[in-house]
């Protein structure tokens, strides 16, 4: 049994803890906000004990691991104090907002010997498994090119609720708050980027950074790529999907949430044998999810295994989201480093 403690007691922490009560070896012992009515429902319905300091939440002594679901900007500094406190750590997204930050914890947390996991549901879902496998497999033959496209729909109303969303210090920007998971999927899959160049505008929303943003991708075994990212669709989200090109294949995922298999076609499958499998996944029960990142995170603090996206491999996509972010400020293409 892994003891948790969440802290930020937001939206996310919801699925955190509907994760964490479908998990028989993990239970949640407390939580901590700095607004303590956030707190109550979670002290009411699971009995979490309840914390308004951090520093007094990081020292009950049976909270072996924390979740972290503030906003992106803190998770650094948070995440710190926790590994110091040596207590497991499992961040939501993004990993941290600044590279050299990044890279600092992931030492400490080495150093500290406590597991640090990043919270990315959509490695573990069923049709981007196969995916892998299919790229894995060479089922593509040579890979040419290849898509991330988050086309969704955010009111005025998301970003004036919480003071912190759509600022620069503390949100990001929509490549680390909406897209950053379909950027990962893509360099987890297909990367490491070569060279990136992208443009960035602030369209429909009042907020300090872009609300769409266009980049292309060369990546390091010469096929090419595409990232669209827009929180500015019209009425509401219109998909979540990735897809990639090859001399011998063309697999398309998609849905307003990445959820199935839009076409599956590989010279290696007879058509019959692609319409099973397209069936078979997407008729399925997926259990992927903030269920599936928490069993896994069970297993690596229990077994001593890495999680299944930890600190040092949410660093590569953070290398990434910053070559974009630069070449949108300099209007010029960038090379994709990892110094």
């Amino acid at each position: 049994m892994v003891d948790f403690g969440i802290v930020g007691c937001g939206h996310i922490a919801k699925k955190h803890v509907q994760a964490l009560e479908e998990i028989t070896d993990a239970r949640l012992v407390a939580v901590c906000d700095n607004d303590l009515q956030r707190t109550v429902p979670f002290v009411q319905k699971h009995g979490a004990r309840s914390y308004e300091i951090y520093k007094d939440f990081l020292e009950d002594p049976e909270v072996e691991a924390v979740i972290i679901c503030t906003p992106s900007g803190l998770h650094a500094a948070m995440g710190e104090k926790a590994a110091h406190a040596g207590k497991h750590i499992l961040l939501e997204k993004p990993f941290v907002l600044d590279l050299n930050e990044g890279k600092n914890l992931v030492e400490l947390c080495k150093s500290k010997g406590v597991k640090l996991g990043v919270v990315h549901p959509n490695r573990a879902k069923a049709v981007v498994q196969a995916l892998g496998k299919a790229v894995n497999g060479g089922w593509f033959d040579k890979i040419t090119h290849a898509s991330a496209m988050l086309r969704w729909n955010r009111v005025p109303e998301y970003f004036n609720i919480a003071a912190w969303r759509g600022t620069r210090e503390l949100d990001g920007g929509i490549l680390f708050n909406q897209a950053i998971h379909n950027i990962d999927l893509l360099n987890w899959l297909l990367g490491p980027v070569d060279e990136v160049f992208a443009y960035g505008a602030t369209q429909l929303h009042n907020i300090e950074y872009e609300d769409v943003c266009v980049c292309t991708l060369k990546l390091k075994s010469g096929a090419l790529g595409i990232i669209e990212a827009a929180v500015t669709l019209y009425p509401e989200n219109l998909e979540e999907s990735i897809a990639i090109f090859g001399s011998q294949g063309t697999a398309v995922l998609g849905g307003k949430s990445l959820s199935k298999i839009l076409e599956w076609k590989f010279s290696c499958l007879t058509e019959a044998e692609a319409k099973c499998q397209i069936e078979r996944l997407n008729n399925g029960l997926d259990a992927a999810g903030h269920k599936e990142v928490i069993g896994d995170f069970v297993k690596a603090i229990t077994q001593n295994l890495e999680p299944l996206v930890s600190g040092k491999e949410a660093l590569k996509v953070l290398y990434l989201v910053k070559a974009i972010y630069q070449s949108i400020s300099t209007n010029q293409p960038v090379k994709v480093t990892t110094d």
